[in-house]
């Protein structure tokens, strides 16, 4: 009977190994990341674009860029000061992030510190019972808009300036005040400069930079040297056109006007994920002057181009006015600017393009497909090209409209960031003619090109080197009816 049994498990065995199975589809997994990788933070102030800084204090009021610190509190009286007209102005301008001059050089205080007398306590406005800062964020928050806050290193009124640790204990309280009184705080200002007389002074930095992330865990840190967010090294709003999100923060020191070329391109090499924010004004000065003007629509969306268009972001300074306003002039400037961005890039005519690509990672169905470019997540889904693929890589949109094609004078392309800035040269052709010769892409890379209106019904971008493969999120083509070139091909 054993025996018996025996065979018959021998024969179920064998026709157990003899059966086909269905094969399970194994879902290809995303490549590794290149590091370094930016974190929750940098990624939610890269994806504002557009952030806006409010100069504000008694320069205002004195017609003056920098104060002496003699001035009386006595001057700083906005009797129409209306925040909620300030954060109006930036939701209708599509802004996200106010950063108010808390104090700046002169060492006036738009808050009542416990700490100094310089300050609203002893302004006449609001009777002496003002609070700048508690205002803009009761008028920011129920509108959705972050607030940041600008701390002047630079103290041209404080008796301890000078006095390296009475300082430096100092600025630790005020920094206390403002990040323990006002709910979360997006991001915080730290400014190296300083006048050439003023005295030495030893900054306690990475005492500074402690104290801040402990009492806001989810805030970016901009200085020259970041840790957060760095200078582009000018005030034009003009980053490099090659920019890297990375840099050596070992190679960085606050204050030091002989690494701003080096801020202004990154380093593709750098440890530190740090990437660039692009200041400059709407006027040609900081704080309102009524000689000045805003700039021109046109030069706006220059700015525009070479900042967010070269992987930074934009830090816009609108500066409110003696009553205490943003003046009418900068309101309906910022609406034309926002109207301007939205009519060049509502419209992307890839979509209505048949896509082709070099590879595909996974193959059919795989999750890594071209479709990623065209949807509405510029993060965490894209095209990814093979890991074998020996070729140079590359992505063709071909018109499948009328015989006159494709109509448009802007390039858009964007890489999944989150796992890091990874393309170190492009180049783009229209019919087979090059009509971009670029390098770094990073969050996102504007091409205006140079020639104008361009006609053609295939375009292919050809990713020429990268570190590893080379991630896009999304691409357009737009069309820019405000682009009046004079000069070369983009670059």
């Amino acid at each position: 009977m054993a025996k018996i049994w025996c065979s018959l498990w021998i024969i179920a065995f064998f026709q157990l190994c003899t059966c086909t199975f269905p094969k399970l589809e194994q879902v290809p997994t995303p490549p590794l990341p290149i590091l370094p990788l930016p974190t929750y933070a940098q990624l939610k102030w890269q994806q504002r674009e557009i952030i806006m800084f409010l100069h504000f204090g008694v320069n205002t009021f004195t017609d003056s860029e920098w104060g002496t610190g003699h001035e009386s509190p006595g001057i700083f009286n906005p009797v129409g000061l209306d925040a909620n007209q300030w954060a109006r102005t930036a939701s209708d301008a599509g802004i996200s992030l106010m950063i108010l001059t808390a104090k700046h050089h002169d060492g006036f205080c738009l808050w009542p510190s416990k700490y100094t007398d310089h300050s609203v306590t002893n302004s006449p406005w609001r009777n002496g019972h003002g609070d700048v800062v508690h205002e803009l964020v009761d008028a920011a928050n129920p509108r959705g808009i972050d607030v940041g806050l600008y701390l002047s290193p630079w103290d041209r009124h404080d008796r301890r300036y000078g006095h390296e640790i009475a300082y430096n204990q100092y600025y630790l309280a005020q920094l206390q005040e403002l990040l323990s009184r006002y709910g979360g705080v997006r991001e915080i200002w730290f400014d190296g400069n300083k006048g050439k007389n003023a005295p030495n002074m030893s900054y306690y930095f990475t005492d500074w930079f402690s104290m801040v992330k402990e009492l806001q865990s989810s805030i970016n840190i901009f200085s020259d040297a970041g840790p957060d967010v760095r200078w582009v090294g000018n005030e034009q709003g003009f980053a490099g056109s090659t920019c890297w999100s990375t840099i050596n923060r070992t190679s960085l020191s606050i204050g030091n006007a002989s690494i701003e070329d080096y801020l202004n391109k990154g380093d593709p090499k750098g440890t530190d994920w740090l990437p660039a924010e692009c200041d400059v004004s709407i006027r040609d000065g900081w704080f309102w002057h009524k000689s000045e003007s805003p700039k021109r629509l046109s030069k706006l969306l220059e700015i525009y181009y070479n900042s967010v268009g070269r992987n930074c972001v934009l830090l816009l300074n609108v500066p409110p006015n003696p009553t205490g306003l943003i003046a009418d002039e900068d309101v309906q400037r910022l609406r034309e600017f926002r109207s301007a961005i939205d009519a060049i890039f509502s419209t992307n005519l890839a979509e209505k393009c048949s896509i082709k690509v070099s590879s595909r990672r996974g193959g059919k169905g795989g999750g890594f497909g071209p479709e990623n470019m065209l949807d509405n997540d510029h993060l965490w889904t894209y095209w990814a090209p093979r890991d074998d693929e020996k070729e140079s890589h590359w992505i063709e949109f071909r018109s499948t409209g009328s015989d006159e094609g494709l109509r448009f004078n802007v390039i858009r392309i964007q890489e999944a960031i989150g796992l890091g800035q990874r393309i170190k040269r492009h180049e783009i052709y229209v019919d087979g003619k090059r009509v971009v010769n670029g390098t770094t892409v990073g969050h996102k890379r504007l091409h205006r090109l140079g020639g104008g209106v361009v006609h053609g019904k295939i375009v292919r971008i050809k990713i020429g080197d990268s570190r590893g493969l080379p991630l896009i999120s999304s691409i357009g083509l737009h069309f820019d009816p405000f682009w009046h070139p004079i000069g070369q091909p983009s670059q």
